[in-house]
């Protein structure tokens, strides 16, 4: 039959720009569905200064690039619009370390990954412009002597960012080296990355990957999200679209593969909707969605003294190991970001939840001046220092589609602990860590209260939820993507990593991508 498009890629995050650029390099035609707007210098300025053109919720007209959602057992921020979690994400590009290899979810699929991986990393590396961080501020100043309190200094160091380090003011470059990009400008290091960059000095999707498949033909259709998924007779599919929010149907497309790259959570969704509500996909496997990862996180966070300006550098432009199983990096925000500070309080240990929260809320009405400072200070995103830590540990949870009366029992993702597993609230080595930097700089602790009241976590790095293997019995698909039970379907986004990476884990999404879509044939060869 005549298709719209040999390949129809739904979203366009880390996993979907690749897939865009590599297939259509290999003369296929492609689509590329995303639910977002497209996203320039202009609408980052209005999200930097308003929160509803910075949020995404189109069921009450925020039709912004910044999403928030909230579970029972985590927070997870994200990103949308063409170019996907790119516009929003800090432009770290870490390799995992070598014990992610050694990981036995990985060494079952019979693939040397470390060495297939090897290549991808090199040219996902070249594509993205990566290159470390060429300035050493106050900030990363406080985080090495941090290290050097805890007796680690010697793991401090600057960390590799896809950001055109050029002069400021000038023009930056294509790092891939494909031809020309829009007009963009070097970095200024006003710390705003993560509420987009409104220069083009940030090397997001939307200036190469997904730039460069478009100029070689492929067509991104925005504002439109991906709802049913149905298999054609023999081969190919047919994929009905939304408006987002509403959920008007507004276009069918046939597509002879389909690539799903929505990230974990638009991915599951729409593979559990057309599993268990529609039954269009009926052989996905049972295992869909029960094992979720985070990077298992902790934020903290430190308020300096009225006066001080932290925001010069990049979001995130230091880190450092202070055990063989953490990781911990600094973040500056923009006033983009001021919304933060609600979340924020003050710090307590204790590994019992309900004790650890009661603590908190006495800790709150006891000693107020803190919460104060912190919610009623006018230069906040200035004063204050933001810390992810990281660790590599196997903690997850389990996502699954359920109706629910706040939602007018219409079906949605719900979260379910993993006991022995569960993801931290509680980091012991956060605090201690926090607490070494407020020492040092002058500053006061905190922690995010959703970890320490609700005991959630929080994450910008969920993975996981379709996992690789030989069969439908316990995975979800093959070790090149194919999903099980419906050739032709595959699914190229976090979604697919295996294992806990430990670092931030957009290279690793970028390399695995750039291995899909070297399995896959040219226009020709079949």
């Amino acid at each position: 039959m005549n298709f719209d498009y040999d390949y129809l890629i739904v979203g366009s995050g880390f996993g979907g720009s690749v897939s865009a650029l590599r297939l259509a390099e290999k003369g296929w035609r492609v689509g590329v569905v995303e639910q977002g707007r497209r996203i320039g210098p202009e609408e980052i300025r209005q999200g930097k200064r308003n929160v509803f053109r910075l949020l995404w919720k189109p069921g009450v007209g925020m039709k912004g690039y910044f999403t928030q959602r909230v579970f029972r057992h985590l927070m997870v921020v994200g990103g949308v619009g063409v170019g996907g979690g790119s516009l929003v994400w800090g432009a770290v590009m870490l390799e995992p370390k070598t014990e992610f290899y050694r990981d036995p979810r990985l060494e079952s699929l019979g693939v040397d990954w470390e060495r297939e991986l090897a290549p991808c990393f090199a040219t996902a590396k070249k594509m993205l412009g990566v290159g470390l961080n060429p300035r050493k501020t106050e900030q990363d100043v406080y985080l090495e002597q941090t290290a050097a309190g805890l007796g680690v200094a010697n793991t401090y160091g600057p960390v590799p960012n896809a950001i055109n380090f050029g002069e400021a003011g000038n023009s930056a470059r294509d790092p891939g080296s494909m031809g020309n990009v829009p007009n963009r400008e070097a970095c200024s290091f006003c710390g705003g990355c993560l509420t987009g960059c409104e220069f083009g000095a940030k090397n997001s999707l939307d200036y190469n990957y997904l730039h460069h498949a478009e100029g070689l033909g492929a067509t991104v259709l925005p504002e439109r999200k991906a709802d049913r998924i149905e298999p054609l007779d023999g081969v190919g599919y047919r994929v009905h679209l939304v408006s987002p929010g509403l959920g008007r149907k507004v276009q069918v497309l046939t597509a002879r593969k389909v690539i799903v790259s929505s990230g974990v959570l638009g991915t599951l969704e729409l593979l559990f909707r057309n599993r268990d509500v529609y039954g269009s996909l009926p052989g996905l496997s049972p295992s869909l969605g029960q094992v979720v990862r985070t990077n298992s996180e902790a934020i903290t966070a430190v308020l300096h003294p009225p006066g001080e300006d932290l925001t010069d550098g990049t979001a995130i432009s230091s880190d450092f190991h202070p055990d063989a199983n953490t990781h911990i990096t600094q973040n500056r925000f923009d006033r983009g970001y001021r919304f933060m500070r609600y979340l924020m309080g003050p710090m307590v240990d204790d590994p019992l939840p309900w004790r650890r929260a009661l603590k908190t809320l006495l800790k709150i009405l006891g000693s107020p001046a803190l919460m104060l400072s912190n919610l009623l200070t006018r230069d906040w995103e200035k004063r204050v220092t933001v810390f992810t830590v990281m660790q590599d540990h196997d903690n997850h949870i389990g996502m699954h589609y359920r109706r629910r009366w706040w939602s007018l029992f219409r079906h949605r993702l719900v979260s379910r602990g993993s006991a022995g597993n569960e993801l931290p609230s509680y980091l012991p080595i956060a605090n201690r860590a926090t607490r070494e930097y407020a020492r040092v700089s002058g500053g006061k602790p905190m922690s995010a209260m959703t970890e320490s009241l609700a005991s959630m976590c929080s994450t910008a790095h969920i993975l996981s939820g379709c996992p690789m293997g030989r069969s439908a019995d316990n995975s979800v698909i093959d070790t090149r993507h194919e999903v099980h039970g419906h050739p032709g379907l595959f699914v190229v986004d976090g979604a697919s990593i295996p294992a806990n990476i430990g670092v931030n884990p957009s290279l690793t999404i970028t390399a695995m991508a750039e291995r899909f879509a070297a399995h896959q044939p040219a226009k020709g060869a079949i």
